[in-house]
């Protein structure tokens, strides 16, 4: 029984209702000695505690998508199972469809030699039969951590929310790449360090996989990237850093633009790959779009706007955002949503004809 599915949560509502009932019911009724009594009613009275704390647990659990299984809960996903279960190589990997559009494979990565899931999804447009021959741009979309790539699922409302968007004309048609930003659950802020080059994995690795499988459109004007809290960092950072690869970036309430200690304890190693840092002497032809909340405590509108004055003298394209009310969680971030893929539909390649192939 999946930790943030609806079953699970339903029926630890279900549990708390009856132990409450079973409470009322049973109060007077208890047998024996008195103090055999006070010691039931006290354990009546822990465990309708007990169930109802647990029901809002899941409940915020569920909201802010702080853990996407029992696994990651329980601390048992760990380096060593990544190292066990390697994948085969992007050549080698085959994507198993598990809704409508929607695919998903595991992979391990010829540059980065990290393994990780990626689920990806094709628009309505990609499998009609008339555009056989039209390639589509690709964004990358980053989840937080703790988190999963099917975080974009459960709880970011994709890839409905933004097919509505596509259908409103308030966005072209993308292909929607949801990769693992952590493989082997261990978070360097998307930067590669010694023996673990998430940053690879997410501008090579990945990509590579990408055009291999799917039609793409190639450079990075048809290629972008848009994620949310520790994604949106990741977001705002891998343009800056891979100009050649991605074309702009939608970071929606970003973790500290500067980095972050817990993460990267080196300060060098941390200010390197500050998107903050690299902003102020890009040259980039990038766009980057952030935005946030000022009552988000997580990612403070002083961030955006530290960032938005480090690009003052770059050729960074930068467009801010921020919401007058809203906290860290999905409902904040499913908000900015028609602003942001409006804005990077502005930026990227929209759907184009190829040549068609010769037989």
């Amino acid at each position: 029984m999946s930790l943030t599915g609806t079953l699970f949560f339903v029926v630890l509502i279900a549990t708390t209702v009856l132990m409450v009932l079973a409470t009322l019911v049973l109060w007077s009724r208890i047998p024996g000695p008195q103090p055999l009594r006070w010691l039931a009613r006290l354990v009546m009275i822990l465990l309708c505690q007990l169930t109802a704390i647990s029901v809002v647990a899941v409940w915020i659990n569920t909201s802010y998508g702080l853990y996407a299984s029992w696994a990651d809960l329980l601390g048992t996903n760990n380096n060593a199972n990544a190292a066990a279960m390697p994948g085969p190589p992007a050549s080698q990997a085959k994507f198993s469809r598990s809704g409508t559009g929607i695919l998903d494979t595991y992979f391990h990565g010829a540059h980065s030699k990290l393994s990780g899931q990626v689920i990806v999804w094709t628009p309505p447009e990609y499998d009609d039969p008339k555009n056989r021959n039209v390639k589509f741009p690709v964004l990358m979309l980053l989840h937080g951590v703790p988190g999963s790539p099917q975080s974009w699922l459960e709880h970011g409302g994709m890839p409905g929310a933004f097919q509505r968007l596509v259908d409103q004309n308030k966005a072209h048609p993308f292909i929607l790449a949801m990769p693992v930003i952590n493989p082997g659950s261990v978070d360097t802020d998307c930067a590669d360090i010694s023996g673990r080059k998430v940053a690879t994995w997410l501008s090579a690795d990945v990509p590579s996989l990408i055009r291999d499988k799917f039609r793409t459109l190639p450079g990075p004007q048809a290629w972008g990237v848009m994620g949310f809290s520790t994604g949106g960092y990741c977001a705002a950072q891998l343009p800056l850093e891979y100009p050649k690869v991605f074309g702009a970036g939608a970071a929606l309430d970003p973790d500290r633009l500067s980095g972050d200690p817990s993460v990267l304890s080196n300060a060098d190693t941390r200010r390197i790959n500050s998107p903050t840092e690299m902003v102020r002497h890009s040259q980039a032809d990038v766009g980057i779009f952030l935005a946030t909340s000022k009552q988000d405590r997580f990612s403070q509108p002083f961030y955006i706007e530290q960032f938005a004055r480090a690009a003052q003298g770059s050729k960074v394209r930068v467009k801010t955002e921020i919401l007058a009310s809203g906290g860290h969680n999905y409902g904040t971030w499913t908000s900015e949503f028609p602003a942001a893929f409006s804005w990077l539909s502005q930026q990227l390649s929209a759907p184009q004809q190829s040549a068609p192939q010769k037989r």
